[in-house]
């Protein structure tokens, strides 16, 4: 099983987005018993909140479940348990790597996927409310994280 953690700061808005959207194109390759998908926040001020409003409008708006979610705080076991930990943004990469680093893991940013797009992260629409931008791009960069993935382990 290949597994991925998507990971912003707070787990409500950019990393359950990327949670649900990367779930719904494993469930639509018929990979879901290949691939599993998570997501986590490096602040624990969120931890079982669902995820916000303008997250679930806009997955809801593009018919993409996202069930039984709840935020959780990243912890030093996911290290063991992931194969990637994917960051929405540069000091959410910051943390992940100031936390632990581990040979064999892939630690890197969603937007390190569409280096085409000159965009270098994804925006925290909690501070912006630009769900819909940060959909787009959660959209295009879970696609190609999928496409590189699939590509890797030849599924």
């Amino acid at each position: 099983m290949i597994r991925v953690l998507f990971v912003c700061l707070g787990n409500i808005c950019r990393s359950p987005m990327a949670e649900a959207v990367f779930r719904n194109l494993v469930e639509k390759e018929n990979l879901s018993g290949r691939i599993s998908v998570d997501s986590a926040g490096t602040g624990h001020w969120h931890t079982g909140s669902q995820p916000h409003e303008g997250t679930r409008e806009i997955l809801d708006k593009n018919d993409v479940t996202y069930e039984g979610m709840t935020a959780r705080q990243v912890r030093e076991t996911d290290w063991d348990e992931f194969d990637y930990l994917v960051a929405m943004d540069q000091k959410n990469l910051q943390d992940l790597h100031s936390i632990r680093q581990k040979d064999g893991v892939t630690v890197t940013k969603l937007m390190d996927y569409l280096p085409q797009l000159d965009v270098d992260e994804v925006p925290d629409p909690y501070y912006t409310g630009n769900f819909d931008y940060v959909y787009d791009l959660v959209q295009q960069g879970c696609a190609e994280l999928l496409a590189s993935i699939k590509k890797e382990y030849k599924l």
